[in-house]
């Protein structure tokens, strides 16, 4: 090669190498994704464009959200009494496997279907049903690895209201189940390591964190904030959180060490949690944040979410507040109840009614550089970010995959 070419070449490869690394690739492997804060590493172009689908998948009625290992999605959804756990082609949407077993659809105030997401592993699959059926299966579909009833497990005597909705979580070599109390069993073999104390059966994800060399898990209750020891299931804080409507659907967000945000809708708002090792303190409450169902994301050294509760009279805005004070830095209405996620330095927002709007994420405002109305029906399901395509469905079970780029 001679030099002339060479400088050629090194011009060309300069001129290409930010955008590859603004679209390099990332998998979203379990609910809230690789880092499980809600937020993808990856980098959207300066330049975003969001064109028709890539692809379009009817998957059933649910609001499981969507996991992505080695180029393939993996979702569920309910149809005519059975839920099916979907492994699509992540560029085609092709199926590549499916696995359904019979499942209640337990549609009270809402259309029903699973609501949790499935994890994945080099290995293995997990899902739990709307009713409760927890399984681990092979990466293929093709085989159940093991499997437990969490109503039999929990000695619960119905299934809880709004069903099982929190999602199976991996901590090392456990496998975290929420059914009233926290079951942790191994991921290899399904025997149970150890269970928590019992609570009111809550609807969020538990979430695994380590603090001064010890692991733990925070879990929201329907009765309130739970650290438990990661190796004993030990309780070791505790701290009142209720609704008047029994109700607590959110994974709590780690924002500093030992520092959890809190956040739930009806009446109660949110709240800044600290955990020294021991004990549970607060550093602020109020009712500036409201999430529902959706989490709050943390993003440049401020939290963005919903304030507001979905089907309810009070007006729902889309908020910014300050994670160590708990002031709003901006709000605003109009967008309707949604869900927000975020990708390198943006927000990536879906509304209820299924608009998609992206922009970059900053303290002193949302402005959207990038639109589109992408579904119609109810989307309470956040979407995805993973390998620079955008996952969103509907309740009704229409999934969409967008290629977000020039």
């Amino acid at each position: 090669m001679t030099l002339k070419v060479f400088r050629r070449s090194a011009v060309a490869l300069w001129l290409v190498l930010p955008f590859v690394i603004s679209v390099r690739g990332e998998d979203w492997p379990n609910w809230l994704g690789p880092d499980r804060n809600g937020v993808s590493r990856e980098l959207l172009p300066s330049e975003v464009l969001i064109d028709d689908p890539l692809w379009e998948a009817q998957i059933g009625i649910g609001f499981s959200s969507f996991s992505v290992s080695r180029g393939s999605l993996y979702t569920m959804g309910h149809r005519d009494g059975e839920e099916t756990v979907w492994k699509l082609c992540a560029e085609t949407g092709a199926v590549e496997a499916s696995f359904s077993y019979g499942a209640e659809l337990l549609p009270k105030l809402h259309e029903g279907g699973p609501a949790a997401t499935p994890a994945v592993t080099d290995k293995q699959v997990l899902v739990m049903s709307k009713d409760g059926q927890l399984r681990v299966l092979t990466k293929d579909l093709s085989q159940v690895l093991w499997e437990k009833s969490m109503m039999d497990e929990s000695g619960l005597r119905k299934i809880p209201e709004w069903g099982f909705t929190g999602s199976p979580i991996i901590m090392g070599d456990l496998v975290l189940i929420e059914a009233g109390a926290t079951f942790a069993y191994d991921l290899k073999t399904g025997e149970e390591r150890w269970r928590s104390e019992s609570y009111r059966p809550a609807y969020g994800t538990p979430h695994g964190f380590q603090l001064d060399g010890q692991s733990f898990v925070a879990v929201l209750k329907t009765d309130g904030l739970v650290i438990l020891c990661a190796e004993t299931g030990e309780t070791r804080g505790f701290s009142l959180w209720r609704t008047s409507f029994q109700t607590n659907s959110t994974t709590p967000l780690e924002i500093g060490e030992g520092k959890f945000f809190i956040s739930t809708g009806y009446d109660r708002g949110c709240c800044l949690f600290v955990f020294n090792g021991e004990a549970l303190s607060t550093n602020y409450e109020n009712m500036n944040m409201c999430n529902h169902m959706g989490n709050s994301v943390l993003m440049k050294e401020a939290l963005y979410g919903f304030d507001g509760t979905a089907h309810r009279g009070r007006a729902v805005e889309f908020t910014c507040l300050d994670p160590v004070s708990g002031e709003k830095r901006w709000h605003f209405e109009g967008l309707g109840y949604g869900s927000v996620i975020g990708a390198g330095d943006d927000l990536i927002v879906l509304t209820e009614g299924g608009e998609l709007l992206i922009g970059a994420a900053s303290p002193d405002g949302f402005m959207s550089r990038a639109k589109k109305q992408v579904l119609n029906g109810r989307c309470w399901t956040p979407p995805v970010f993973a390998n620079g395509i955008l996952y969103a469905r509907n309740a009704a079970g229409r999934l969409v995959a967008h290629r977000l780029g020039r």
